[in-house]
């Protein structure tokens, strides 16, 4: 292999001051979380208090910056964003001291999943900003400092548009990833292969076609990064689908995609060059493999970025069958509503918290059903634990329940390390889609045929790419089980914007239906009742169903 071209020693080089500061930030951070977590959260959540002091949301809950953290507790519920929901509607129409302090600028609004059917609509501030920036620089940092090779070589990094809607007053409403790309450096912007324009292009497969077409042209590629496993896999299947018209845009400069904007085409296009040698050379490793193979089309490949904790984790064997043994660095438990651990370690999902950006307590999963739950700050967790985590963000956030279910898994010093187990109960997310039971129930019902399916269940199941199957009575004879599954998919598309997302860019495959007997779904109920112990009265039909080794389970319920 030839040796790394003088431009990326070059800039390697002019990095290097840049990579000694942002080292020196997170040994510094590292030292504070080992020995200082109590202290460092306290002083976060006064921040944050003083921060957003003089809005209307603050002044009517009495959150003063003086406020213990006992204090803040007693003075404020654990919340949602249903309590926050009608505050960023005043917001939209301008108003943006309903929830946020003078001092702290709205600078878009993250678009997220609610429970119900309406998307949530999560602000995005400097200060939040800030914090979300520092967090990544300290998970890439880490990375670099672990792979040190990474520093005369390039990433491969999706990101999604951040400006994909305006709120009333302009505000700019989509996905902070994009924000956070347009804000780059130029010395930084030049480390990502793939142009953040390729964000603008809104059919899913084009969109991938252009970021191929820049990826497959840089041989000197060490990371890619991207928050879905799914989406590498993805990636690859397209790249297999559109190998020859990858190859003929590589060789002749060219971008053959057809949804895309002309404004984006053009931008895009000012980065092409033609690449005959670099074509020829694909399609040599194509010819020898039949099909574009990482290791061979990025010999320098060094590390992956993707989710590996919760539902993610079942996309681990595919990656390997398609990666072989390079390093997974996970992303780290982060959502709209902020980032919440920064993985400090390859091969696992635990994180360090990221206790300097938000302030952070936890619910005990055990107590959750309870009125008056023992909530816990950070430095009180107990390894081996699972627990709620609640957020309070400079974005106007306050114990907000995020809904996450994570397991302490130790601590580093005083501060806990965590992974990411699942969302609650009535939610599941494979691929970020963040289904709620509620959302299933009122689709079902959308489509036209709850009365006549008695019991039904929706439970994930895995494959490339991994989708959903509804379990249905079949006493409902007349019923036609692909008519039911095509009816409640265009209800769950409708209610659901991150489920219409995923199946759009094929990151989920469609609703399966499967007709169960009556007998089989009492055996079904005997069994549940089995286990928990509870009572016939207590017993309540789940209609969503979590867990990702559910569809066996179910299984064996019906023939045991």
């Amino acid at each position: 292999m030839e040796s790394v071209p003088l431009r990326n020693r070059i800039r390697a080089a002019i990095g290097g001051i840049l990579r000694r500061r942002l080292l020196r930030d997170r040994d510094r951070f590292l030292q504070a979380a080992h020995n200082h977590c109590e202290h460092i959260q306290t002083a976060t959540l006064q921040r944050i208090l003083r921060l957003n002091a003089d809005s209307r949301y603050s002044q009517t809950h009495g959150l003063s910056p003086e406020l213990t953290p006992d204090e803040f507790a007693t003075r404020m519920p654990v919340s949602d964003y249903e309590s926050i929901r009608p505050s960023v509607e005043q917001m939209q129409t301008g108003d943006h001291r309903a929830l946020l302090g003078s001092g702290n600028r709205l600078l878009m609004f993250a678009t997220t999943s609610g429970t119900t059917g309406q998307s949530k609509l999560i602000p995005v501030t400097d200060h939040f900003l800030k914090c979300y920036r520092t967090g990544w620089q300290r998970w890439g940092i880490g990375a670099h400092q672990d792979h040190p090779e990474l520093k005369q070589l390039r990433m491969v990094q999706l990101s999604s548009d951040h400006e994909s809607f305006f709120a009333a007053d302009g505000t700019p409403c989509g996905n902070i990833s994009g924000l956070v790309t347009s804000m780059q450096k130029p010395i930084v912007r030049r480390l990502y292969v793939v142009p953040g324009a390729t964000a603008k292009i809104t059919q899913s497969e084009d969109r991938y076609h252009a970021a191929l077409r820049f990826a497959l042209a840089e041989p000197w590629v060490g990371m890619m990064v991207t928050a879905n496993p799914a989406t590498l896999i993805r990636l690859l299947n397209i790249a297999a689908d559109r190998a020859e018209r990858l190859l003929r845009d590589i060789h002749d400069g060219t971008l053959s995609a057809e949804t895309i904007p002309p404004a984006v085409q053009q931008q895009l296009t000012r980065r092409m060059r033609p690449n005959a040698a670099r074509a020829a050379q694909l399609q040599h490793i194509l010819e020898q493999h039949g099909c574009f193979e990482p290791t061979a089309v990025w010999p320098s490949l060094c590390c992956l970025g993707v989710w590996t904790g919760g539902s993610a984790g079942a996309f681990r064997d595919a990656l390997s069958a398609r990666f072989g043994s390079i390093p997974v660095r996970d992303h780290g438990l982060h959502a709209s509503e902020g980032r919440m651990t920064i993985p400090i370690a390859d091969e696992t999902s635990a994180g360090l918290l990221d206790v300097e950006s938000h302030y952070f307590e936890f619910l005990p999963v055990e107590q959750s059903q309870t009125t008056s739950p023992t909530i816990l700050p950070a430095h009180r967790l107990t390894a081996g634990c699972e627990y709620f985590i609640l957020l309070t963000t400079c974005s106007g956030l306050y114990r907000y329940n995020i809904r996450d279910v994570v397991r302490c898994t130790g601590h580093y010093g005083t501060t806990p390390l965590l992974e990411f187990l699942h969302k609650g109960s009535s939610m599941s997310s494979i691929t970020g889609e963040k289904l709620s039971e509620s959302q299933v129930i009122e689709a079902v019902r959308r489509s036209g045929h709850a009365e006549r399916l008695g019991r039904f269940t929706l439970s994930p199941v895995w494959g490339e790419p991994p989708g959903y199957q509804l379990y249905i009575d079949a006493s409902g004879a007349s019923l036609s089980p692909e008519q039911v599954a095509a009816d409640v998919e265009q209800a769950l598309r409708q209610l659901n914007c991150e489920y219409q997302d995923k199946r759009e860019s094929g990151r989920l495959a469609g609703i399966r239906c499967q007709q169960v007997s009556a007998s089989d779904w009492e055996q079904f109920r005997r069994n549940r009742l089995r286990k928990s112990s509870g009572s016939e009265e207590q017993y309540k039909h789940p209609c969503l169903l979590p867990d990702p080794k559910f569809e066996n389970r179910f299984q064996e319920s019906l023939s045991s």
